[in-house]
């Protein structure tokens, strides 16, 4: 017998974050099959309510909900060189843990128009803060027939807010 530390079996979610193509397989089966097909993105650094809002709403619009996230190295070139507070692997696993998403997929580009354009969802879906004509990817979705659709935020939860809470919480006084 073998002693020494033993390994966690990976998590039942753990299947659901796919690398591009994996993901873009997924998509065509779903769409295949006849399901519709919703896609978010976003850096999704600290999750919080208004994240899980966004996503059971997102899943609402479909059949099947891909969320895109940023990785640490996209996350730094839109956000700046204090984030990502969690890693990206981290933040996908958080993700990929919740009911409303069924599939995770990093992108390391600083928008997400690359990999829009390669899984070709039917709904695209961001934050109401979003102006329709900012939305990057609607070009591509509309294009083919889909739909973009803007959700609206939670007040009070945004990560920033959550970082200035935390940061003046544990100011050396």
């Amino acid at each position: 017998m073998r002693r020494g530390r033993a390994r966690a079996p990976l998590p039942s979610y753990a299947g659901k974050i796919r690398d591009r193509d994996a993901a873009v397989a997924a998509v065509r089966a779903w769409q295949r099959d006849g399901k519709t097909v919703v896609f978010t993105n976003g850096c999704f650094d600290l999750l919080h309510r208004g994240h899980v809002r966004y996503m059971d709403a997102a899943r609402a619009l479909g059949d099947t909900l891909v969320v895109g996230v940023n990785t640490d190295a996209s996350v730094r070139a839109v956000k700046g060189a204090g984030r990502p507070i969690v890693p990206a692997a981290e933040r996908a696993e958080v993700l990929a843990a919740l009911a409303a998403v069924d599939l995770v997929v990093l992108f390391d580009e600083p928008d997400p128009d690359a990999l829009i354009t390669a899984l070709q969802p039917d709904v695209l879906v961001k934050g109401a803060d979003w102006a329709p004509d900012q939305i990057i990817g609607r070009e591509v979705v509309e294009g083919r027939g889909g739909a973009v659709k803007s959700i609206p935020l939670t007040p009070g939860a945004s990560t920033s807010d959550l970082i200035a809470r935390i940061l003046e919480r544990h100011r050396p006084r």
